[in-house]
């Protein structure tokens, strides 16, 4: 029984160092920026797709309050914003091709991480903030119509998703976008490297 345990005590120890190609190393990295890319694009989609349905609500809702219009003015504003920061971000991953301009490309995904890591933290509070001040002033014309139980029921849900979303949500994916990315420069960096020699 000794034995077993001498010889997995060695086998526990015992390191295999996989080798990987530059070749393999770099379709892995391409495919995982495609990833990014798509993803990048879809936040995008869903945010245009927000937009319009805040914007359709002029158009299919009789608004008679200032409040409202104010609200929506506000939400659609920073709707629009966060967009347009979205796209940035977007373009700094989507310009280079790392075979061509292999410096350039990992300048920008380090420039791509910063914004990400800018979007997540103090402009999602900014974000977070300017829809709930719109929802609030939403609220005063729209929930008027409403049983009073509903009023409560539909602000303690839209404060208690704008929570969950800031408090776990945001956090996860916060998390997973850093080693995602942080993870992929590495690879570039070692592909840079090993591209040089």
């Amino acid at each position: 029984m000794q034995e077993f345990e001498h010889i997995q005590s060695i086998w526990d120890t015992h390191k295999v160092e996989v080798k990987i190609s530059s070749e393999e190393m770099l379709r892995q990295a391409k495919k995982e920026v495609s990833g990014i890319k798509l993803k990048s694009l879809l936040n995008l989609a869903g945010m245009v797709i927000s937009f319009l349905a805040i914007t359709s609500i002029w158009t299919f809702y009789d608004v008679q309050s200032w409040t409202t219009h104010a609200g929506i003015t506000i939400i659609i504003t920073a709707i629009g914003v966060y967009t347009f920061l979205m796209y940035q971000g977007h373009k700094l991953i989507s310009d280079n091709d790392f075979t061509i301009h292999p410096k350039a490309f990992l300048d920008n995904l380090k420039r791509y991480q910063i914004n990400r890591f800018s979007l997540y933290n103090k402009l999602y509070w900014i974000y977070t903030v300017a829809l709930s001040v719109g929802l609030i002033l939403c609220f005063f014309e729209m929930l008027a119509h409403l049983n009073i139980w509903v009023q409560y029921l539909l602000v303690l849900f839209s404060f208690a998703w704008v929570i969950f979303c800031s408090a776990l949500v945001r956090k996860v994916a916060m998390k997973r976008d850093k080693e995602r990315i942080a993870l992929l420069i590495e690879k570039f960096e070692r592909l840079s490297t090993q591209f040089k020699n």
